[in-house]
Formats: structure tokens, C-alpha cells, sequence
């Protein structure tokens, strides 16, 4: 539809952490910029991972014109596979972010199918009526970049997710003269990270963590197990600088943990000296006190390396009293049991395990800018509308008001998932919505999408158990063969179970012989007259599963 308006169309994020996904459209020419997942509650019994609802982009794919990236994390990246499959578009990304985009690719089958476009820092590029700058931003990760679109109607400037360092570890400051600059010239829209917006101050530097990183490397007498993110290019690289002065061989141990550091190395992010790093299988050859293992798992994902160290299930990674186990992350929301699990499972290993618990000494910093830095760069860019984004609704919310507090903007305006945002040069207002929302993703052998029906199901088989009712008929009298079988599984329904047989029995009786010849029927009259009486006698609603033998 020809509206001569532009329109901002978020997809995922606005409303919850991570599937971050966001459409920007001017008549026929649509931009994606990220395509993220998020990793399922646990209530999402059996699903793997959780991907935006793209429908409306599927229902408009005549006019998708490309996928524009930010960064490579997952909450970012993770969902091009699913919308790959469906729309064939070109994927712009940093030179970094491509590399991890492409071992995505190939893991699902999708290289060939996929253009690949590298971008560059303050270098320009043009999608349909789009004219977009890449600024340079720094993050947890390396080679991320906010976004200066250039529209018909104005600038708009996605940040992407930031934190202001002036002094990252790679030499590639944050680039505040560029926003400065686009502020001289006025922007009709910021969309900015909210991730911080509830901590005051400012986020501290990837370099404040090595102090203490380093007064670990003096203290510690045996082995260092060292685990962060595989996609803290930064860390890692600290982490390999204290063990090249502190004498320490690395091996370095985990899939993602490999495939990061590879890929860091090729593309000149870390620069490690012959010798440093082993092979696993040399550490014995070593004394413990001259090794180093750089270990993926910091989150206690159960098959991950460190996870099977902690319960001594890793051929290589062998965790012996008196080593350190240092878990330099924060803990995601949600991932506490499994973490608290490993990290019970290396104390009984006699390890001394050191984590992000609030004590004295940094061994964490966080990637997204706090309050101070928002306020900084609201203030370079002085826009006319402001638009939080990365978030629940609460701290977008929050945000608008922090925005709003500095007296820089014209507008704050909070919008969630399928809202569609229509600006002019001067006018920006909601009208509408699209489909937005959740797709559940079962990654087996394929990617299959989980119903919600799935779901529920799950859930009642986790909640309530199982009811299994066979029986074996004659096919050609209809008579019961035999005494009806009762099976319970997942409560304890042990003393009904000779009830139960009574009530199929009395079910079957009351059918007719044309009924009993319709496994259909036998099936559902079982099932109704069942789940009544175990919910009269127990109060419970398990599932109930008739099976019809023919004999």
C-alpha cells in the first residue's frame, strides 16, 4: 500500500530479551534489521529455541529486500536459519558477524542459497530507498555496528547493542564523532538499546576485568580453568595475554570455544604467539601450575565441555583438587539451577570455583551501556522521536522516561512486537497492527516448529502423567477379548487402577455392536468416561490414550 509514510515495524525484541527483529518499510521496500532468537522459558517443555513470527514478512516477501545485521550474537543472528528458509534475501553484515553467519549457513544447508554482503564502518550503501551508514559501536562482542538509515522522511539511527568504551581491547573505540555529526543534522528517529536502562551510571571498560583476571593468574597454584563466552573475543584475548606473562601453555577446550577463537585469529582479532596454545592432549606434558584451559559451558548447557569436566566425563578436561575454576560471565536469568548445578558438581571435585557473585573485584563487565551512556548519546543525537528497543515492556518504558528526563528529544514512544509506527517528517503515530509474536522450534535431525498445542500436551504429561487403556476386540464379534489393561504413568494412581478397569469395561458394554465396529467411537467414549471418573476420584486430568487392538 502506497502511504508515503515510513513505517517502523518491530517483529521481535520489544517486549522480551533477545529474537530481536525489526522491519523498516517506505512504500515497497522493506529492511529487516537483525534476526534473532531467544532461548525457551522452561515452561516450553521440549523446545529448543524461539524465533519472531515473520508472517508479515512472508505475506509481503515481493518486497523484502534485505536482512541488514548489527552484530553477531545469537539474540541477533540465531534466527536467519528459519527465516532463510523461507525468504531468499541478501544478509548484510560486518566482516566478523558474516563469519559466524556463515558457519550457521552451513550448518543448515543455506550457503549457496544465501548472499553474503560485507559492510564496513562509515562506508555507505544503498537497499531500494534506503541509504544506510554503518557506525561503529563497541559491545561484548567485536565488529558490531549501529545503523544511520537515511529515508525519504529523515534519519533514523538503530544502535544495535552498545555499552561507550573509549578504549576496547581491539583499538576500535566507540565512534561518538559520527553520532555527533548526524546530530548537527538533525534525526527524525533513535531506536536504542534498553538492556542497562535500570543500572545508573556507566558500564565499565573490557580492560576493568583484568586486575582481578590477573591477581587469579598470581594466586592460583594448579590448573586455571577459564570460562566466558565463546563470543567474548575481548576476554579471550585477556585471558591469552595474562598466560603468556604468567607462563602458561593454553589448551583450549569446546567446540564454540574453537570455532571462536579460529575465527578471531583469521580475521586479526587475536594475535597469539607461536607456542602458546597446545593441543588438549598435550597437557600432560605440562605441570599443571604452567597450564591454562580455556573451556566453553558457562552457562552449564549439560553437554557442554565444562559441564562433563564437573562430573569428570571429558576425556581431555580433567579437573583435579586445588585447581581454579574461574566462570567469567554473568548468569542469564533462568540458567541458575543448571549453573549452581555445575558449580556444586567442581566443589565436590575440591575445585575452587570463583563466579560473578557480587564480591569485590571485577570479573564480569557488561556489554550494554547504563543510564549515563544513554543520556550521552540521546544527547549527541538530539532526535525528534525517541524509540526504546532490546527489552520487557518495563524497562522500555523506563526508558522512554530516562529519554524524556534529558530534555534532548522531541517525543518518547514506546512500541511493542506487531505494532506498526507510521512517521513523516514531522508526525510519528501508531496505526495498527501486524501478526507478531512466537514460533517454537524443535532443532532435531530438522527444524520443525512446535505447536502450542504440543505444548500443552507436554504439559499435561509433566503435570498430571498418563492414562493408557487397552484393550483387545474381536474384529469379527466385537466381543472384548480379554480383561481390559490399565496403564498409569506420572501419578500415583496405583489404588484406582482396579476402578479404572471397572469403568472401561462398563464403557464397552454400553456400546452397541455397529458402535464397537467404529474404533472411532470406542475410542472417544473410552477416553470421556475414564477422565471423568479420575478426575472425580483424584482431581487430577492426566491424559488419557485408548488403544484399540484388533485380535
Amino acid at each position: 500500500m502506497q502511504t508515503k509514510k515510513l513505517k517502523i515495524i518491530p517483529l521481535g525484541g520489544l517486549g522480551e530479551f533477545g529474537m530481536n527483529c525489526m522491519a523498516l518499510r517506505w512504500e515497497d521496500d522493506i529492511i529487516v534489521i537483525d534476526a534473532g532468537l531467544m532461548f525457551p522459558e522452561s515452561e516450553l517443555l521440549g523446545v529448543d529455541i524461539v524465533v519472531p513470527d515473520i508472517s508479515y514478512l512472508i505475506e509481503n516477501r515481493a518486497h523484502v529486500r534485505a536482512i541488514v545485521l548489527t552484530h553477531g550474537h545469537e539474540d541477533h543472528i540465531g534466527g536467519l536459519p528459519w527465516i532463510l528458509n523461507e525468504l531468499k534475501v541478501p544478509v548484510y553484515g560486518t566482516e566478523f558477524t558474516l563469519a559466524y553467519v556463515d558457519g550457521k549457513l552451513e550448518e543448515h544447508k543455506l550457503t549457496d542459497l544465501v548472499e553474503l554482503i560485507e559492510i564496513e564502518p562509515k562506508v555507505k550503501f544503498t537497499i531500494g530507498a534506503f541509504t544506510i551508514e554503518p557506525i561503529r559501536v563497541t559491545h561484548s562482542l567485536v565488529d558490531c555496528v549501529a545503523l544511520a538509515i537515511d529515508t525519504p522522511v529523515g534519519v533514523v539511527i538503530h544502535t544495535g547493542d552498545f555499552k561507550i568504551d573509549l578504549s576496547p581491547p581491539d583499538g576500535k573505540p566507540f565512534d561518538l564523532h559520527t553520532f555527533a555529526e548526524y546530530g548537527k543534522r538533525g534525526v527524525l528517529a533513535l531506536l536504542q538499546d534498553s538492556t542497562n536502562v535500570e543500572r545508573p551510571g556507566y558500564t565499565p571498560s573490557e580492560w576493568a576485568v583484568k586486575p582481578r583476571l590477573d591477581e587469579i593468574f598470581s594466586r592460583t597454584k594448579k590448573k586455571l580453568f577459564f570460562s566466558c563466552f565463546s563470543s567474548s573475543i575481548y576476554r579471550i584475548r585477556i585471558a591469552l595475554e595474562l598466560a603468556k606473562s604468567h607462563g602458561r601453555k593454553v589448551a583450549i577446550i569446546g567446540r564454540s570455544m574453537n570455532e571462536s577463537s579460529e575465527i578471531a585469529q583469521d580475521l586479526g582479532y587475536l594475535d597469539i604467539p607461536p607456542g602458546l596454545v597446545i593441543h588438549p592432549g598435550q597437557m600432560k606434558d605440562f605441570p599443571s601450575e604452567k597450564l591454562l584451559v580455556m573451556i566453553s559451558g558457562t552457562q552449564g548447557e549439560p553437554m557442554s565441555a565444562l559441564s562433563r569436566a564437573a562430573v569428570n566425563t571429558h576425556k581431555q578436561a580433567r579437573i583435579d583438587p586445588g585447581d581454579t575454576v574461574l566462570l567469567s560471565s554473568r548468569v542469564i536469568p533462568g540458567n541458575e539451577k543448571s549453573i549452581f548445578r555445575v558449580i556444586d558438581h567442581l566443589t565436590r571435585r575440591e575445585a575452587n570455583v570463583i563466579y560473578d557473585d557480587g564480591s569485590a573485584g571485577l570479573i564480569h563487565v557488561s556489554g550494554h551501556g547504563s543510564q549515563e551512556e544513554m543520556r550521552l548519546l540521546i544527547n549527541l543525537v538530539r532526535p525528534k522521536f525517541f524509540i526504546p528497543v532490546h527489552g520487557d515492556y518495563r524497562y522500555l518504558r523506563k526508558h522512554a522516561q530516562v529519554a524524556t528526563d534529558t530534555g534532548a528529544i522531541g517525543q518518547a514512544i514506546v512500541i511493542e512486537d506487531g505494532d506498526v509506527l507510521e512517521l513523516d517528517k514531522s508526525n510519528a503515530r501508531k496505526n495498527g497492527k501486524v501478526t507478531a509474536g512466537r514460533v517454537l522450534i524443535d532443532s532435531g535431525s530438522s527444524i520443525d516448529v512446535v505447536e502450542d498445542l504440543v505444548i500443552k500436551d507436554r504439559r499435561t504429561l509433566s503435570e498430571d502423567g498418563i492414562v493408557l487403556a487397552v484393550v483387545a476386540l474381536n474384529k469379527r464379534t466385537g466381543n472384548i477379548e480379554r480383561a481390559p489393561e490399565v496403564i498409569m504413568r506420572g501419578f500415583g494412581g496405583a489404588d484406582i487402577t482396579d476402578g479404572a478397569r471397572d469403568v472401561v469395561a462398563r464403557s464397552l458394554d454400553g456400546l452397541g455392536a455397529e458402535e464397537k465396529a467404529d474404533y472411532g467411537m470406542v475410542k472417544e467414549k473410552i477416553r470421556v468416561d475414564l477422565k471423568r471418573y479420575i478426575q472425580k476420584t483424584t482431581g487430577r486430568r492426566p491424559m488419557v490414550m485408548p488403544v484399540v487392538m484388533e485380535i
